[in-house]
């Protein structure tokens, strides 16, 4: 496994998601959704806990695995910043639409409930980690819920992290042969801020909002 290494890129927060995040998740597109297709169990229960009727929105939904977890009684809207991974989950009949996750196209309290998985680390200010936050709770009604995952600094599984390095630029490798990539091997390289235990719920007491929020943090993925 390829190492993480520190960011030490002198751009743009905009830029640099752009370039590494925005970018790169087009173009890995197919390889990370043949990758992603079994929802964590901790946000399945979450959405099985619905109760029935309730409005939500997937904000940064990937290939769409959990806007399928629960159909039928719940209405899921996703939304994704890559429109390579839009495409994927429309070729699955979810509804899903190109979106910023700064600037949701939702009005003001239109859900019942959000979750954000593996998403907000990728913002790369703290400003914009706020924002991203801010806006998730905006488009939540009052009394609503909000499930919120990132990746942790402190791993426990095959990833070692610096302590000392909470921004880094972590390898997605496509190998060569497969069906996205028939030369050699690639290797991209994605923006991510790894958050300390308890920072996240810091960011949202920040921000304020009057939902219930439920954080947890990605260890190993």
């Amino acid at each position: 496994m390829r190492e993480p290494v520190a960011d030490t890129l002198q751009i743009s927060s905009a830029d640099k998601e752009e370039q590494y995040v925005h970018a790169v998740y087009n173009e890995i597109a197919t390889h990370f959704s043949d990758t992603r297709f079994k929802p964590w169990p901790v946000i399945e229960r979450y959405l099985l806990a619905l109760p029935v009727g309730s409005l939500g929105a997937d904000i940064g939904c990937g290939n769409g695995k959990y806007l399928g977890v629960r159909t039928g009684d719940i209405f899921m809207m996703g939304t994704d910043r890559s429109s390579s991974l839009v495409e994927i989950c429309r070729s699955r009949n979810y509804e899903c639409l190109v979106s910023d996750g700064l600037d949701l196209p939702y009005r003001q309290g239109a859900f019942d409930f959000a979750i954000s998985i593996a998403v907000i680390h990728h913002f790369s200010s703290v400003e914009r980690r706020k924002d991203a936050v801010r806006e998730l709770l905006r488009v939540i009604r009052p009394g609503g819920t909000v499930l919120v995952f990132v990746w942790a600094l402190e791993q426990k599984g095959k990833r070692k992290f610096d302590e000392n390095t909470q921004d880094v630029l972590v390898p997605w490798v496509v190998p060569a042969g497969s069906r996205t990539e028939e030369g050699e091997e690639r290797v991209y390289q994605r923006y991510y801020h790894l958050f300390r235990e308890g920072e996240l719920p810091s960011l949202f007491q920040q921000v304020g909002g009057n939902v219930i929020e439920e954080i947890g943090y990605d260890r190993d993925n």
